[in-house]
């Protein structure tokens, strides 16, 4: 097995562009497990771990450049307010091990139908930064994943950063697990309102063959709450309006029956997940207004 260790982020295009089969690795989270039972061998390792613009938090245009190489841990301390969503799917990664190895790049190169970033990136609208010596392209994150574990990416290409709109209101993940640490979510959603556009964001994890979000229950949150006058009055919301969106959430699902849950149970959970975020999201919403009041 090759071993390429690059020092600078035009160094690691140019390994990738003449070595399209080396395998990127920043923590190894995933791929080291996958090595040490024998169910990966790459011919080539791609070590990013090395190259510090991957390691940087910016600010562009408004929105935050998320590195691929920043890890869970730095997500937590120092984007829990700005990006709380994430922050909050960060911290129930793995052990503190993990989160100081793990990457959001990382999470989003596997392309985990269970990756514990995704469903806060979808909510939140995210893009994905991509790169190669060919040039640079940006990809709606739901438009990212094209199966499990497939991506968009192109074998000479390489993530290089995360672009994400800082939070304008409350932003909440929930997952479900066989128990409440160092497990894969048996399924995970994620609920972002948007209060200045009049919108909502959701994101689903395992439950599906991809990440996705559920539109039809976003347009219709965001098209009730607006009939009723709530994004203004913040008044509380209608138990009717609160099941049926997790129904709508339940249904954008399509999940599998694998050892960690039937597809009966993931829908069901779902339904229970996108209640209580809804809930929760929304009280936060209302506690805000009367502090500032």
């Amino acid at each position: 097995m090759d071993f390429h260790a690059p020092t600078t982020w035009e160094q690691a295009l140019a390994v990738k562009a003449a070595h399209p089969d080396a395998v990127p690795v920043a923590g190894g989270t995933d791929l080291m497990v996958e090595m040490n039972f024998d169910r990966r061998r790459p011919p080539a390792l791609l070590d990013l771990t090395r190259v510090p613009e991957l390691a940087a938090v910016d600010r562009v245009d408004g929105r935050i450049r998320l590195g691929a190489g920043v890890p869970y841990a730095r997500m937590i301390t120092e984007l829990g307010t700005e990006l709380p969503g994430l922050a909050m799917a960060a911290r129930t990664v793995g052990s503190p091990q993990i989160r100081n190895r793990g990457t959001a790049g990382g999470n989003l190169g596997s392309a985990s139908p269970a990756g514990d970033c995704h469903p806060p990136l979808l909510a939140s609208g995210a893009e994905v930064e991509i790169a190669s010596v060919r040039g640079v392209r940006r990809v709606p994150v739901a438009e990212f994943f094209t199966g499990p574990k497939r991506s968009v990416l192109e074998p000479d290409e390489l993530i290089a950063a995360v672009h994400i709109a800082p939070a304008t209101g409350p932003q909440q993940f929930a997952k479900i697990g066989p128990r409440n640490a160092m497990v894969i979510a048996v399924t995970a959603f994620a609920l972002a309102l948007h209060p200045e556009q009049n919108r909502v964001g959701t994101g689903i994890g395992s439950a599906a063959p991809t990440p996705r979000r559920a539109t039809d229950a976003e347009e219709f949150l965001a098209g009730e709450l607006g009939a009723a006058g709530l994004w203004e009055s913040r008044g509380p919301l209608p138990e009717s309006l609160v099941t049926e969106f997790g129904n709508r959430v339940r249904a954008a699902a399509s999940p599998i029956d694998d050892v960690r849950g039937s597809a009966d149970y993931r829908r069901h959970v779902l339904a229970v997940l996108a209640r209580r975020t809804l809930t929760w999201a929304w009280n936060t919403y209302r506690s805000t207004e009367k502090r500032a009041a």
